[in-house]
């Protein structure tokens, strides 16, 4: 299949921008999805800074590279998120302990992201919305239905106007559908879609790590919303109940072999791919499938190689010819 296969970059950012390309390039990716921290990609000098742009396509051009989408994952959680300590680590360290000015300087930045995307040619961003009310995901203390529409309606206000810049730039987003998101699964994710009128700026980044271990069957979500995938993920899962965990962590650390799930490399966890791809296929979706990799058991350079060759093993073609008309020739 054309589809190109990238590596998300977020997972590397404490590696040099220029490392993880050479890294990429020899272990045989079409591209990268790049992550906007680290090195990787400041979004106010790609926004402003033509020379900063060509910087960086030189690079991944020097190492036979190329660039489809860009994720702000961290500044994106910190426009919709209601804020605790932990919100601090994803803002400047002049802002800690200021949610207003954390929440201002994520608009600022989610902004300059759309900007960003258009000078390094993509169509489209991953990343994050936020939530006000998934502290209340659990419906004890009782969480009544007007905190929970106060709250799609606040990520509506919040959002809005970014995604005014992100059709002046000509650029889509794709929010990961995820536990800590507004639109965690199916149901959520439809609900967002209706609060912001089926607006075309807002998509998906299809992830089916997020989905499996809550017991929602990932190929379905691509049938449901065929319109909407914008980019994808390749990222495994594998759940793990054996009676002592459950699926809600145990606040355990992701990796702790007793945790219910855990993220693991492509193909050693229990994400049916093939029903992936053939949704994919069913679909139309020719963008790149990007490896996302997380796997606390497994050493990373080893995985993502691997994972690589998981990828370019199952991304196969539609079929060109129906079989039973062929037949009848």
């Amino acid at each position: 299949m054309s589809r190109p296969i990238t590596i998300f970059t977020g997972q590397w950012a404490d590696l040099p921008f220029d490392e993880v390309c050479r890294k990429a390039s020899g272990w045989g990716y079409d591209g990268l999805e790049i992550a906007c921290w680290g090195d990787h990609l400041d979004v106010h000098k790609a926004a402003n800074d033509p020379g900063y742009v060509a910087g960086k396509k030189q690079t991944l051009e020097k190492y036979g590279l190329r660039c489809w989408a860009i994720s702000n994952h961290l500044a994106g959680q910190s426009v919709g998120d209601r804020y605790d300590e932990r919100s601090d680590t994803f803002a400047p360290p002049a802002l800690h302990g200021k949610p207003e000015e954390i929440r201002n300087w994520a608009v600022d930045e989610m902004n300059e992201t759309a900007r960003a995307a258009k000078a390094m040619g993509c169509k489209v961003v991953a990343g994050f919305m936020g939530s006000p009310v998934w502290h209340a995901f659990y419906s004890f203390p009782p969480t009544t239905e007007e905190m929970i529409e106060a709250a799609f309606d606040k990520i509506l206000k919040l959002w809005t106007p970014i995604f005014d810049e992100f059709d002046r730039c000509g650029v889509r987003f794709g929010l990961e559908v995820h536990p800590t998101e507004i639109a965690y699964d199916l149901y959520t994710a439809q609900r967002l879609l209706d609060k912001f009128k089926n607006r075309s700026t807002l998509g998906f980044n299809f992830d089916p790590s997020h989905l499996v271990w809550q017991g929602v069957q990932p190929n379905l979500f691509i049938r449901e919303f065929r319109d909407r995938i914008y980019h994808v993920h390749m990222k495994d899962v594998a759940v793990t109940l054996d009676g002592k965990a459950g699926i809600l962590g145990s606040h355990l650390p992701f990796g702790d072999l007793r945790r219910g799930w855990n993220f693991r490399s492509l193909g050693h966890g229990d994400v049916d791919f093939e029903k992936i791809i053939r949704e994919l296929n069913d679909i139309g979706y020719d963008g790149p499938l990007s490896v996302e990799w997380e796997d606390n058991g497994m050493e990373r350079e080893f995985g993502a190689q691997e994972a690589l060759q998981f990828v370019r093993r199952i991304n196969f073609s539609p079929s060109t010819i129906a079989f039973d008309k062929e037949m009848k020739k």
